[in-house]
C-alpha cells in the first residue's frame, strides 16, 4: 500500500427478504430477514479484525442494522448518510425481473443493455456515482494513512462506486460480478490517483 494511502472496505448489507425473492429494493426501506441477521452477526467479527478506525452507512435499514452489528464488535458509531443508498430503481422497486419484463418490456431491454436510465423514475448512474464516490473519498479522509474504513452499503452502487475508484470504464465494473450478501471489496485508496483493489466478495466464508 502507497504511504499515503487508506484502506476502504466496501460491505454489502446482510440479506433481506426481497433479496431472497429476487425483488428491486432501491430506496425501498426494506429490513434484514433472519438470514441477513445471521449472516450480519457473523461477518462484524471478521471486519471487527481489520481495526477500522471510521464507520459510515447507507441510511436504508438494512444496512443500518448491518452495520449494527459492526458497531457492537468494533466500538465505533456509524454515521449514517444517504449518499451511500443504493440506486433509486424507479419503476423497479418491488418487482422480480419477470414482472418487470410483463409489466414494462421496452424498460425491461433497455435495462438488460446496461440502461438503468432507461427505467422510468429510475436514478442514472452518473447521479449515483456523483454522491457516492465523494462520499468513499471524504469516508477514507477521516482516517490516517495506512489506517481502515468501513462503508456499509448496497451491491449495485458498490459495483460501480468501485469501478470509477479504480478508474475504470463504468461499464468495466460489470467485469466484477455481485457482491454477495454481507460480503466486502477492500480497495487501498491514495490521497491522489486511482485506487488498488485489494480484494473482491471476501468475508467469513471466502477468506
Amino acid at each position: 500500500m502507497a504511504a499515503d494511502a487508506r484502506r476502504l472496505v466496501l460491505l454489502r448489507h446482510g440479506r433481506t427478504a426481497w433479496n431472497a425473492e429476487h425483488r428491486a429494493q432501491g430506496h425501498a426501506d426494506v429490513e434484514l430477514d433472519d438470514v441477513g441477521h445471521t449472516q450480519a452477526a457473523t461477518v462484524a467479527p471478521y471486519v471487527a479484525r481489520l481495526e477500522p478506525e471510521a464507520l459510515w452507512s447507507s441510511d436504508l435499514a438494512r444496512a443500518r442494522q448491518t452495520a449494527a452489528y459492526v458497531e457492537k464488535e468494533t466500538g465505533l458509531v456509524a454515521r449514517l448518510d444517504p449518499r451511500l443508498r443504493e440506486y433509486d430503481v424507479g419503476e423497479r422497486t418491488g418487482l422480480t425481473v419477470a414482472e418487470f419484463a410483463a409489466a414494462h418490456p421496452e424498460e425491461h431491454a433497455a435495462w438488460l443493455g446496461g440502461s438503468y436510465d432507461a427505467v422510468r423514475g429510475a436514478e442514472g448512474t452518473a447521479d449515483v456515482l456523483a454522491r457516492i464516490v465523494p462520499a468513499c473519498r471524504e469516508l477514507v479522509a477521516t482516517v490516517a494513512p495506512g489506517a481502515t474504513a468501513v462503508a456499509v452499503t448496497h451491491g449495485a452502487a458498490l459495483r460501480v462506486a468501485t469501478a470509477a475508484l479504480l478508474g475504470w470504464p463504468v461499464e468495466h465494473g460489470r467485469s466484477l460480478g455481485v457482491l454477495d450478501n454481507c460480503a466486502m471489496a477492500v480497495l487501498d485508496v491514495p490521497a491522489g490517483g486511482a485506487a488498488r483493489l485489494r480484494s473482491w466478495n471476501v468475508g467469513p466464508d471466502q477468506p
